[in-house]
């Protein structure tokens, strides 16, 4: 009733999962992630032990294949599981129980592996490895790449049943808010275009916590400083410290992540303050 994507980024380590079902708060039960540990999808008849159990056997250093053979021999209802694994080096592993409902079965590449169940077709897994294999030359981050990929599932079926819920989850030691591990942690409880609401969702969270390349920064010229002045002063914010003032507001915002003192601005804070 599920199907999902987990996967390694080889460039920074970052460690993900992205799924969609007809299955409510799907993103509270499928996804199980850790930064330089592994990232592990369990579903079908969904158990959490795999969650669990399956990151323990990760961080005391069982590759993939292994820790899912170890889980697998010791789940009585195995054949009702479907699982995908990655480990912190980009090992892959994944398991397709026999009673899992049609369509039913996983793709995998280097450091990813896409699974589903109770599907359209292997369309729809095909759609979601190829999308995800494609962007491997590219340089966009592993939350884009996994979110791209689960459009393409959608696009090409999915759940054969409809859609209700969908998340994605990231995570890379020191690379969250604040220097914590969750890059990206997005779910989607219940909607009826659950794939499409977690892209806004994604969108909205890129404007708030994502980050523009130092190069497209804009440097703060007397006569842009005036102007920035003039609209923190117009909100409430006119200790006559540019620095200061910005980053009060921005804390306020939210977008305090994009500020850096005053002598360059990111764009994406100069079109917040001037809308």
């Amino acid at each position: 009733m599920t199907f999902s994507l987990v996967a390694r980024d080889p460039a920074c380590g970052e460690l993900g999962v992205a799924v969609a079902s007809k299955f409510p708060a799907v993103g509270a039960l499928v996804p199980w992630v850790r930064a330089g540990v592994g990232a592990i999808a369990t579903q079908a008849m969904m158990g959490p032990a795999y969650g669990s159990s399956g990151l323990q056997l990760l961080a005391e250093k069982v590759g993939a294949e292994a820790a899912l053979r170890r889980l697998v021999a010791a789940d009585g209802e195995r054949d009702d599981r479907q699982v995908g694994i990655v480990d912190a080096r980009g090992g892959v592993a994944n398991w397709t129980g026999a009673r899992c409902l049609d369509w039913a079965g996983a793709r995998s590449g280097e450091g990813w592996t896409a699974q589903g169940n109770m599907l359209v077709s292997a369309a729809t897994i095909d759609a979601v490895a190829d999308s995800f294999a494609r962007s491997a030359d590219g340089d966009a981050p592993l939350a884009d790449r996994l979110l791209a990929a689960l459009l393409a599932g959608q696009a090409a079926g999915g759940d054969r049943r409809g859609q209700q819920a969908a998340a994605l989850v990231v995570a890379r030691a020191g690379g969250g808010y604040g220097g914590g591990d969750v890059v990206v942690d997005l779910r989607v409880d219940d909607h009826p275009e659950a794939v499409a609401e977690l892209a806004r969702l994604h969108g909205v969270h890129l404007t708030y916590f994502g980050t523009t390349p130092a190069e497209e920064w804009i440097v703060v010229d007397a006569a842009l400083a005036g102007e920035l002045a003039e609209r923190l002063a117009e909100r409430g914010y006119e200790t006559g410290v540019l620095a200061d003032d910005l980053f009060a507001w921005a804390l306020w915002e939210n977008l305090e992540e994009r500020v850096d003192g005053a002598a360059r601005i990111d764009p994406v804070v100069l079109a917040a303050l001037r809308g």
